[in-house]
């Protein structure tokens, strides 16, 4: 990954090239910000600056053997930590048991998508975390001498789910570093990293990208006119990944609309016999998959009830999404907004708790279809 590959972001890259040119990269860098905004592709690009034996004009080679190995995710120095779930059976409790899928997340989503890999690791309702076995690897590793280059660099994705004892373990690591080891943290949401971690990085601070930015992405990998690409960068909101589901309209986001569709229209005809179907149907989502799921219902009770202002700047919602909302809206109303927004809050909080999810979704459908006939 070259820098001259990302999207955006070109202050926090000048800056990133400025200490690494001058030897003054600290040894341990927080990037944070939004999920979706290619925090990841920047930390191995910068991983791949490090290492590369020609730099020039601010940016690796490409083509040198230590670029070749960073590209093909075989650099003996290089070593990204993640969480997972554990298992007795087959035996997994440290990252590199999981470095196949690793791989193959980073291939195909690199914009870093938690969903996608708690999918790709089976997570099902256990949430994955970076364990104890973990940071006494990382200090295994640290002790072994570079092998390839100068440097041993730990690259760590989602910091703020290391557990207690993990951070523990790493704290003398990051405070007296062996040698030339440098550490680079890509977090979502630092305010959830422990203080003891977080007060020893440096913070980078990574933002949405601009519309500009996000139509220039898009248009190098879209054949979509400019009018479209342009409609899709206003609505991601500066999120790539988010820009990428709105051309493809693909994954969650498809299912849940046609599934928001088809509860709207039973909670309003009254189908029971429907409510009931959905709700077991809501049920076998998950825990986080059925939160992830009334994340979007609220958010499409928001965009229903701000379509009635006929002011489309308002809207972030897509055409799919537009042409059902456009017969549908007047049914979210300032008579009934607000109880389905906080029916829908309700579940999330009940669901989150790990309540019973059949009897929570079939309580907030039945309750929605009574709200939704409120004119």
């Amino acid at each position: 990954m070259k820098f001259s590959e990302i999207a955006g972001h070109k202050d926090t890259i000048d800056r990133i090239v400025n200490m690494v040119d001058s030897g003054h990269l600290p040894h341990a860098i927080l990037l944070s910000g939004p999920s979706g905004i290619g925090k990841m592709n920047l930390a191995r690009a910068l991983v791949q600056y490090l290492q590369c034996q020609n730099r020039s004009n601010g940016d690796s080679c490409g083509v040198c053997p230590a670029c070749v190995r960073n590209k093909s995710m075989n650099n003996p120095d290089v070593h990204f930590s993640y969480p997972i779930v554990k298992s007795k059976s087959p035996n997994i409790s440290i990252s590199s048991d999981r470095f196949d899928q690793w791989k193959q997340f980073l291939e195909e989503s690199p914009l870093m998508s938690p969903e996608e890999w708690n999918r790709i690791l089976g997570a099902g309702n256990s949430q994955p975390i970076i364990h104890v076995d973990e940071a006494a690897d990382i200090s295994r590793l640290a002790m072994l001498s570079p092998l390839a280059s100068d440097q041993k660099i730990f690259v760590i994705w989602q910091p703020e789910k290391l557990q207690q004892n993990a951070a523990n373990k790493l704290l003398k690591l990051i405070e007296e570093p062996l040698g030339s080891t440098v550490f680079i943290f890509v977090s979502n949401n630092p305010s959830l990293i422990l203080p003891t971690i977080f007060s020893r990085t440096q913070r980078l601070n990574l933002y949405p990208l601009s519309d500009a930015e996000v139509f220039d992405y898009l248009k190098r990998h879209s054949s979509l006119s400019d009018r479209e690409l342009s409609e899709i960068a206003r609505l991601s909101e500066g999120n790539l990944r988010r820009a990428e589901e709105f051309i493809g309209q693909t994954g969650e986001r498809t299912e849940f609309s046609q599934y928001f569709i088809r509860m709207m229209r039973s909670a309003y005809s009254r189908n029971i016999v429907d409510l009931k179907e959905l709700s077991d149907i809501f049920h076998g989502f998950g825990r986080e998959k059925s939160l992830r799921f009334l994340e979007y219902c609220a958010k499409m009770t928001r965009e229903n009830f701000v379509f009635n202002f006929h002011n489309r700047d308002l809207n972030m919602i897509v055409q799919d999404e537009e042409t059902f909302s456009k017969k549908f809206s007047p049914f979210i109303n300032e008579r009934n907004v607000e109880k389905i927004s906080v029916s829908i809050d309700d579940a999330a909080r009940d669901i989150a708790r790990n309540a019973n999810g059949k009897i929570v979704f079939f309580d907030f459908l039945l309750l929605l279809s009574r709200y939704i006939r409120t004119s």
